[in-house]
């Protein structure tokens, strides 16, 4: 889904700009599957397995005029086999944290003949052209076209609609804090630190959005509400939950609009290991963002700490304090604010940049 992620707003300047151009997408792991079909594309469906006979299948069916990857991963024997009939090679929003084990051993050795393969890469920036050239990349053969996820996050942020239903029924003046995708280890953190602000400011509010909002999860926040009488948890589901002091939010697939109605940001994922969830969509609204300490291969968390956007947090009175901090004082949160939503106006225009390569791709003679 991150690959698709990455791929989505440069298929729709494509369909925007060349509509006769037909596109073909395909993907491998199963959780994929839904996610392609809200793609505007000709033709959708799983990759085969990466062998020489699939490779010959798959480009004798869809004859491409050229095969485009994007973040990372690529498939040695279809590169192979595409690179021997001429078919350009690409990829697009190219990335490769520092560390990456595909810098060496095994992996290193099998992808190297395939990354040399390629044409046209463009690199979300410079360090990332750097490492994939380690890689095998050719040095000239890459550019920087920057991450178009900062496109998808700033379009879908400009039209939201903060006058439907959903979110008028949860807007509030008080100071809100929005919580997205937020594990256990996060809340372990996050209640007892709001708890803590609620009894400096009365009026604090928050919205929390569990990564994993299963029936059983809910039941156990609802018990940790249900200790304090101070605090009234509600479902978001609820018809009068705009008036909750911690809004519990039961369903998927809404938490991109929820950070319109925050003051405040909280992303979860930096207190284990599985990686930081996006800090871009809260920062796209203007929202300041604290994230947990763990934040070291997420390229984003970064940026805003480097512009003053995000803070980073290593335990709950930290957290009580930074949420305190920009609660009380309502310039600090403002500028911190703008500073993150800074960050993403910066980044714009990588998905019509990376259209450019894969129309470049397109041209005649575009083998190099």
């Amino acid at each position: 889904v991150g690959e698709g992620l990455q791929a989505r707003h440069v298929l729709q300047v494509a369909g925007a700009e060349r509509p006769y151009v037909q596109v073909a997408y395909s993907f491998f792991s199963a959780c994929s599957a839904r996610f392609a079909t809200g793609l505007v594309v000709d033709f959708t469906d799983y990759l085969p397995f990466d062998t020489a006979g699939d490779a010959r299948v798959v480009l004798d069916s869809l004859r491409p005029s050229a095969l485009v990857f994007s973040k990372l991963d690529v498939w040695p024997v279809l590169t192979e086999v595409a690179s021997q009939r001429g078919i350009p090679l690409g990829l697009v929003s190219a990335t490769l944290s520092e560390g990456s084990s595909r810098g060496s051993g095994f992996a290193a050795r099998a992808l190297r003949a395939a990354y040399a393969r390629l044409d046209r890469v463009g690199a979300i920036d410079q360090e990332d052209a750097e490492r994939l050239t380690l890689l095998g990349v050719r040095p000239d053969r890459v550019q920087i076209t920057g991450d178009t996820r900062f496109d998808q996050v700033w379009e879908r942020a400009s039209r939201v609609d903060r006058g439907s239903p959903m979110l008028r029924a949860l807007a509030s003046p008080r100071p809100t804090i929005v919580a997205g995708s937020t594990w256990p280890s996060d809340e372990e953190v996050l209640l007892p630190a709001f708890r803590t602000v609620r009894g400096q400011e009365r009026d604090a509010r928050l919205i929390l959005a569990p990564h994993e909002p299963t029936e059983s999860h809910l039941r156990q926040i609802e018990r940790w509400g249900a200790d304090d009488r101070s605090l009234r948890v509600c479902r978001s589901s609820a018809a009068d939950a705009g008036n909750a002091d911690v809004v519990l939010v039961d369903r998927v697939g809404i938490l991109g609009e929820l950070y319109a109605l925050a003051h405040i940001a909280y992303v979860g994922g930096g207190f284990h290991d599985a990686g930081l969830h996006s800090v871009l969509e809260p920062a796209a609204y203007g929202a300041p963002v604290l994230f947990g300490p763990r934040h070291g291969r997420s390229r984003d968390a970064r940026l805003l700490l480097e512009c003053g956007g995000g803070v980073a947090v290593s335990g709950e009175a930290p957290l009580a304090e930074q949420l305190q901090a920009w609660i009380r004082s309502d310039r600090e949160r403002a500028d911190a604010g703008s500073a993150a939503r800074k960050t993403v106006t910066r980044g714009l225009g990588a998905a019509r940049r990376s259209f450019e390569l894969v129309l470049a791709l397109l041209e005649p003679n575009a083998r190099r």
